[in-house]
């Protein structure tokens, strides 16, 4: 009797998805940045906004595995035109669905990191550019 495997970490899609961060380019002199670090793998998002109070024209840079990476290019889709508050909201929704309590569903393409549910050193990297984001948020404006 064959035991059904899990789904791979590190499919094709999900690989894709990491490319796609070339389409975000970090931007050092924009009007928000801000910078994530992960306590489990050292995993690295920086971000650049060209708005201070709603995410905008987003840049990524990520030192960060396959999977942090994936993720950050949902966020960088997702995330434009967010304000603080949203992307509170959405990085809480996004630790119930690590929990294992909220849908994939509660964003786009996010069920392509199902797989990684399972790995909780990953779940540092898939929160990484949200919380980058509200680093980035979070700055008063003469701190920029």
């Amino acid at each position: 009797m064959d035991t059904p495997r899990a789904p791979a970490l590190y499919s094709p899609q999900l690989l894709a998805l990491a490319i796609e961060l070339a389409d975000y380019p970090f931007d050092g002199a924009a009007a928000a940045t801000g910078r994530a670090r992960s306590r489990s793998c050292g995993s690295v998002i920086e971000l650049s906004s060209s708005g201070s109070e709603r995410l905008a024209d987003i840049g990524l840079k990520a030192t960060a595995c396959a999977v942090g990476q994936a993720s950050a290019a949902i966020f960088a889709r997702e995330a434009q035109g967010m304000d603080r508050a949203e992307v509170g909201d959405m990085l809480r929704a996004l630790e119930s669905w690590l929990a294992g309590t909220a849908p994939s569903s509660i964003l786009p393409r996010l069920e392509l990191l199902e797989p990684a549910r399972r790995h909780h050193g990953r779940h540092e990297a898939i929160l990484l550019p949200w919380r980058a984001a509200l680093d980035a948020l979070s700055k008063p404006s003469d701190a920029r």
